[in-house]
């Protein structure tokens, strides 16, 4: 089940209702499981050495070396118990400060890597760069079904910097297309007609902010669903 955080949310502090992983001061880890079997065992420990001091041999006396070597033992077993409890109570916090920070994204512009260009009012946008200088660069731009609406040429060909890629929102007949989310595939090839790779990075909002188990992810209007580790620049 995930907690979903809309854009009329404020930015910058959790809403009524929201929850933020880790927020809870309550260890139910698997340290609190071993620091509880170590009581247990601790406790049986105790009763087995007093039972063995008391039937002892007095002519023999039992060597006391062994029990405090395992009383040593079980000291180091549990300072490392009490480590793990507390590297626990870290990540949790760590975990409810980066749930605070993914809040703050909402309503912001925000970049990534993506294929998806979104058409509004007539204007798509995106941008691309290619591992290497290219002799020609052309972009088709499909529609959710994968059919081509349009191809663009003589799209600039320079190597390693970002390029701006417009698109006025028209077929290839000139009929204007409906508002929503495309999708650009870029084509560049060098004087011998290799191929040369690339990464488009649109610009687009997010809208919300989902928790789940496994973490924060953002929803963005472009429909895509992503970690905040993938934003690679914020407006």
């Amino acid at each position: 089940m995930t907690t979903t955080i809309p854009t009329n949310a404020a930015p910058t502090a959790a809403s009524p209702g929201a929850t933020v992983p880790g927020a809870t001061g309550t260890s139910t880890g698997a340290a609190a499981k071993a620091q509880g079997q170590l009581g247990v065992d601790y406790n049986n420990f105790l009763k087995l050495l007093t039972a063995q001091i008391q039937n002892q041999d007095p002519l023999k006396p039992m060597d006391s070396t062994q029990f405090v070597q395992q009383l040593a033992q079980l000291s180091q077993v549990e300072q490392s118990v009490q480590t793990n409890k507390n590297l626990e109570t870290l990540n949790t916090k760590v975990g409810a400060m980066s749930g605070m920070a993914s809040l703050g994204m909402l309503g912001r512009s925000v970049s990534l890597a993506s294929d998806r260009i979104e058409l509004s009012g007539g204007a798509g946008q995106t941008r691309y760069r290619l591992a290497g200088a290219a002799a020609s660069v052309t972009a088709t731009v499909v529609d959710a079904s994968g059919t081509t609406v349009r191809k663009l040429t003589g799209l600039p060909t320079a190597g390693g910097t970002m390029q701006n890629l417009s698109w006025d929102g028209r077929n290839d007949a000139g009929l204007a297309q409906p508002d929503g989310v495309y999708h650009v595939k870029i084509n560049a090839v060098d004087a011998s007609g290799k191929t040369i790779s690339y990464d488009t990075y649109p610009t687009t909002v997010v809208d919300q902010v989902l928790f789940g188990s496994a973490g924060e992810t953002l929803k963005l209007r472009n429909g895509a669903e992503v970690s905040p580790g993938d934003i690679l620049s914020a407006g």
